[in-house]
């Protein structure tokens, strides 16, 4: 299946996790560029490596454009981008706020659009990613972001595009309120007497674990696994009474979700 000419505008860590999801995935580094003004140490053996063109010295046409600048560059950046792009190109946004309408303003040739969000554990090829694309989109657009994007783990098309804050709060951000979970979990270890290090680790392999079961068994709900491990009457079920309870997890992690929420709304506003 040919591919179109891939342009990724800004190489930071989520535009190289796209980039080595693609390279990986079988995207042909000749039809592969690459503009990043400061390019890492990493990102110039990638090159060296496989080929893919960096900083070409005139505009390149792209079929298909992936925007990972920082969105506060984005006025900035506007007459490079347009350079590269006409009304058939397919513009891909992971910039955070950014709307469509946004980028309509500054590439008003375009109007073949996706905003996507993924998240970190993209870097190694097991994030998920949401993404709304407009109506322009022909099957053959979508079939070829659909590849780009699954090539750094799953992908969920979302109805419409303020669906993508929801995105942005529950699995964009998700990863953080994992790592603070161990943070919480290995801290309540040590006030129970463990040792800094020990509980650390308890509390890392428990979340890695659990993950991994998730994963392997996709057909099971997280609510049935939950049981599977609580006995009646027991420490699991002792813990799970105040995780459970009316102010327990639940409320306040749809109370920090919200908040999440909120706040990509306010940033694009």
């Amino acid at each position: 299946m040919s591919v179109p000419q891939l342009l990724i505008f800004g190489c930071g860590k989520m535009g190289g996790a796209m980039l080595k999801g693609a390279l990986a995935g079988g995207w042909p580094a000749s039809s592969i560029a690459v503009v990043e003004p400061s390019p890492s140490a990493e990102l110039l053996s990638l090159q060296a490596k496989t080929g893919f063109t960096l900083n070409p010295p005139e505009p390149t046409r792209a079929g298909l454009m992936l925007i990972s600048i920082k969105p506060q560059m984005l006025d900035v950046a506007a007459e490079g981008l347009a350079r590269c792009l006409d009304g058939k190109s397919v513009v891909v946004s992971i910039m955070a706020g950014k709307s469509i309408a946004d980028m309509r303003k500054r590439l008003p040739q375009v109007t073949r659009f996706v905003r996507a969000m993924p998240n970190t554990p993209a870097a190694i090829g097991r994030g998920i990613t949401g993404a709304y694309a407009t109506d322009a989109l022909s099957e053959a657009d979508r079939a070829n972001v659909t590849r780009l994007l699954q090539t750094t783990g799953r992908l969920e098309w979302v109805k419409n595009e303020g669906q993508i804050d929801a995105v942005t709060a529950v699995s964009g951000s998700g990863p953080a309120y994992v790592f603070h979970m161990v943070e919480a979990l290995a801290k309540a270890g040590e006030q129970l007497g463990l040792e800094p290090a020990i509980a650390a680790r308890l509390a890392r392999a428990t979340i890695e674990g659990a993950g991994e079961l998730l994963f392997r068994e996709a057909e099971t709900s997280p609510a049935e696994l939950r049981q599977n491990v609580t006995s009646p009457g027991g420490t699991t079920a002792a813990a799970l009474a105040i995780l459970m309870g009316d102010d327990g997890l639940a409320p306040l992690m749809t109370r920090a979700v919200a908040a999440a929420e909120a706040r990509a709304k306010a940033l694009a506003g």
